[in-house]
């Protein structure tokens, strides 16, 4: 990891202030809307408004898109949208607790090892380099494969292919901000290292943090799809958007539905998380302004 990153040309706008030109801004507005889209429809699967994924109707098997169901009915009879949404709710879950732990440990390490410097840099540094060495999906295969499958396994071997990317994220501004002179003002008062990383640290680089966790959500999405879709994912009877469109592949020609539902849906939910992570990335960059 490289020791010298340049220092901001101007200081970081608060998260606070960001909304708005959020609002403002074409692609955050739009992610903004898909994802709330998703949120809205999370939260009806999960209070059980839409019914349940996993009911099946023998008599409405194969039933294309209409009325009664929107995304048609799959080989057993059960409603895809149902289903489709109940995916979101479990991919959404895995996404949030692997980020969360990933953007927890990676902003600890990161911060330490780039404001402490010295031996603890070099561990974290290390460790970080070998986990970059593996490819990401190859990695939290790997790492699925090894323990039990539910969807908290899952989520912890995406979080540990995500860690040493808040990591690097985090460590290049702390190298900018130590040497900052409110930072030696707050050592010359006596203030501890801890106090330092916590008051004066952390805070100017949230708005950095806001966007990475919403980039990651999009690819931690992505990665749960791709390991279910490998069958190392979510176990059955839980609904996931990776195991339905494997599932579809044999009724790809008879029923594609099946598979543009759930398919569609994940490529959505994906852009709309870029999306928002683009527009938070220009709302809370001053560099940005004006362009």
């Amino acid at each position: 990891m490289s020791d010298t990153v340049a220092a901001p040309a101007v200081p970081p706008r608060s998260a606070g202030r960001a909304f708005a030109p959020l609002l403002r801004s074409p692609s955050g507005l739009t992610g903004l809307i898909i994802v709330g889209v998703f949120v809205l429809l999370s939260i009806a699967s999960a209070s059980g408004l839409l019914g349940d994924p996993s009911a099946q109707d023998t008599t409405s098997r194969l039933q294309p898109p209409s009325g009664a169901h929107l995304f048609g009915t799959d080989q057993f009879g059960r409603d895809v949208f149902t289903r489709v949404a109940s995916g979101v709710v479990n991919s959404a879950l895995v996404a949030v607790v692997a980020v969360g732990f990933a953007a927890l440990v990676g902003t600890v390490g990161g911060i330490v090892s780039g404001y402490l410097r010295g031996v603890g840099d070099s561990v974290i540094g290390g460790i970080t380099n070998v986990l970059f060495a593996f490819p990401p999906l190859l990695l939290a295969l790997t790492l699925a494969s090894v323990f039990t499958r539910n969807w908290f396994t899952v989520a912890v071997a995406i979080a540990v292919v995500y860690t040493p990317i808040f990591v690097r994220v985090t460590r290049g501004p702390v190298l900018s901000l130590r040497e900052i002179d409110y930072v030696s003002a707050a050592k010359a008062t006596g203030m501890g290292s801890v106090g330092i990383m916590a008051r004066h640290i952390l805070p100017n680089i949230t708005g950095i943090l806001i966007v990475q966790i919403t980039l990651s959500l999009s690819w931690a999405v992505l990665t749960e799809a791709s390991l279910s879709f490998l069958g190392f994912g979510t176990p059955p009877p839980a609904a996931s958007l990776g195991s339905m469109v494997f599932d579809a592949q044999t009724l790809i020609v008879a029923a594609p539905w099946t598979m543009a539902g759930p398919g569609l849906v994940l490529i959505l939910l994906i852009i709309g998380l870029n999306l928002l992570g683009d527009g938070l990335r220009d709302a809370l960059d001053p560099n940005r302004k004006g362009r």
